[in-house]
């Protein structure tokens, strides 16, 4: 297989801090020694994370095995995902906020036509359903573990427990038609074809504000790893956890 230098889309604060727990990880079970540094597997995961290069490319371009690359990233996911805030603790910092944007993102797996629960009917395609917070200025603040594909965005955000929780804040949310019916804090735009003026302009107001939280979603797929899933469903919600903690570690 050819070998040829390459880059990644991220600062270096990025790997800093991931060097730095994996460097942690390892004192901590007592490891003595690896085929690749910390920094080595901190760049291995990054270059998996945002640039979705499979298992097969990682081991030729490190110059280590499939298996031990597989090995590597499930450490780095769990060391990742495990330092992820829960939707608790992140309403801590949410709710210093003005408003909160929530919107709902299905991320795409390979799964064929047999798997009913994965398959969104809005999109048309398998995927897993994720709902994601941002901040006034788009800003990702959280993201929810990854459910069915089938599984609606309302459905989704009440499961989450996300509704419950603005409510308690007594924090302002805005949301698109998908979550008509949320109540409490959930601003949606009005529904209908023949609406009245004063509704129309609510709606593009409403359209305004909403779309800001478009950006996050462009932010989680810039993890390219996030547009094609091809691992287990039950390892994605793990991966949009590390995705979300290098995210947050590099702003």
């Amino acid at each position: 297989m050819l070998v040829y230098p390459s880059s990644i889309d991220l600062s270096n604060r990025s790997l800093r801090f991931l060097t730095r727990q994996l460097v942690v990880r390892r004192r901590e079970i007592g490891t003595r020694w690896r085929r690749l540094s910390a920094a080595r597997q901190a760049m291995l995961a990054l270059a998996h994370l945002r640039c979705g290069d499979t298992y097969a490319q990682l081991a030729a371009g490190f110059g280590i095995g499939i298996a031990i690359a597989y090995r590597y990233m499930r450490e780095t996911v769990d060391l990742l995902a495990a330092l992820a805030p829960t939707l608790t603790e992140a309403m801590e910092t949410i709710r210093e906020k003005a408003f909160v944007i929530l919107d709902g993102t299905l991320l795409p797996i390979d799964r064929i036509a047999a798997d009913t629960p994965y398959y969104s009917g809005k999109h048309k395609r398998h995927g897993m359903n994720v709902q994601v917070l941002t901040d006034p200025f788009g800003r990702l603040l959280w993201a929810s573990p990854a459910l069915p594909g089938s599984t609606h965005d309302l459905t989704a955000a009440r499961q989450h427990g996300i509704t419950d929780a603005l409510a308690d804040a007594g924090l302002s949310c805005w949301a698109d038609k998908a979550y008509q019916g949320a109540g409490g804090p959930v601003r949606v735009p009005f529904r209908g074809r023949r609406l009245k003026r004063w509704k129309r302009r609510h709606n593009t107001t409403h359209a305004k504000i909403r779309c800001i939280g478009e950006q996050a979603m462009a932010t989680l797929k810039g993890w390219r790893l996030l547009r094609k899933l091809r691992c287990s469903t039950n390892r994605i919600t793990d991966v949009v956890k590390a995705v979300l903690v290098l995210h947050h570690a590099s702003a």
